[in-house]
């Protein structure tokens, strides 16, 4: 069945997922075999049609979980800014540049394991005065949540929340011990149940092999997630991850044929790590299957201008669309 709804290459390819070592490169014939079939996949579902995500790191610093990757975390040593949060005016005024900069959709995210109530009103109100002046789809990433934060989220005007399963339950326990994986999964629930989209993905390169990024694919499948956010690594100096190494741009280009393959129908969008990971290949994520990128800068770390990504997304024919 796989070879005939796939070929034979990227048939071989599924099917030797789970002795693959996580950094083997495909050869270049059979990498493009894949693009090939991931792009089919992508333009059938989405057409030429892409989103732009912009996020405000609106909360930082002295978080209580120890995500290995993670410079926010209380339990690193990295040269970062700690703040609390932003006031409303100014996280208006982001998003207003976010949209100025050619963003469909803009998030707000904040460090902490979650948030106390006051924090929460004041993102809440910070979201109606946004959808009242701009034009931008709204997402909120505060962490954990319960039901009647979701829903005063989406009676804000927020749609989506993102929530980030970061890798393969199997994997977990090598990023993250101080709270358990069936915690994010319950939020995503939570989520869910106040009637808001979600957001959900995680992070490649962390030391996961081929057969657990194919699990946290299935598993994202599974939850019925509307956008899955694909990240790579980039190992920021005084964190657990610091030493590891970025993940091959040829390996970067699998990986998201590989989602889009598990999650032919959801929106896929490259975030972290995009450019340092992929360099002159940007424009083939695309190819590889995905429907959407982050501009601007990310939480920690700097983005490349986003005029380039206009210009890039322009010259392919892509056109700008609001999920």
């Amino acid at each position: 069945m796989l070879t005939k709804i796939f070929g034979p290459t990227v048939a071989q390819f599924i099917k030797d997922i789970p002795s693959r070592p996580a950094e083997y490169e495909e050869p270049d014939q059979d990498l493009f075999d894949l693009l090939a079939v991931t792009n089919r996949i992508r333009r059938r579902n989405k057409q030429s049609q892409i989103f732009i995500c912009s996020i405000v790191n609106a909360k930082s610093g002295s978080c209580s979980q120890d995500c290995a990757f993670c410079s926010q975390s209380a339990h690193h040593r990295t040269d970062i800014k700690n703040y609390p949060l932003l006031d409303e005016d100014e996280l208006v005024s982001k998003a207003q540049e976010s949209q100025a900069a050619g963003a469909t959709q803009f998030s707000f995210v904040t460090s902490g394991r979650q948030l106390n109530q006051k924090e929460m009103d004041q993102v809440c109100r910070a979201a109606g005065k946004i959808r009242k002046q701009t034009d931008l789809s709204l997402c909120a990433s505060l962490g954990m949540i319960d039901l009647e934060q979701a829903t005063q989220l989406r009676e804000s005007g927020v749609s989506r929340y993102h929530h980030n399963l970061e890798t393969a339950e199997s994997f977990f326990h090598h990023v993250c011990t101080t709270h358990e994986y069936s915690e994010d999964i319950e939020t995503i629930h939570q989520a869910r149940s106040a009637g808001l989209k979600v957001c959900s993905g995680g992070i490649m390169g962390l030391g996961e092999t081929w057969e657990q990024r194919a699990e946290l694919a299935r598993t994202l499948r599974d939850l019925e997630v509307d956008s899955v956010p694909i990240n790579f690594l980039h190992p920021i100096q005084g964190t657990k991850m610091e030493s590891r190494p970025l993940v091959p741009p040829k390996v970067a280009l699998a990986c998201i044929g590989l989602f889009r393959l598990v999650l032919p129908k959801a929106d896929i969008g490259i975030c972290g790590g995009r450019e340092i990971t992929f360099r002159d290949l940007q424009a083939l994520v695309f190819a590889a299957g995905a429907n959407g990128i982050m501009v601007g800068n990310y939480l920690t770390t700097g983005g490349r201008d986003a005029s380039h990504d206009r210009d890039m997304t322009a010259a392919m024919g892509l056109t700008r669309h609001a999920i």
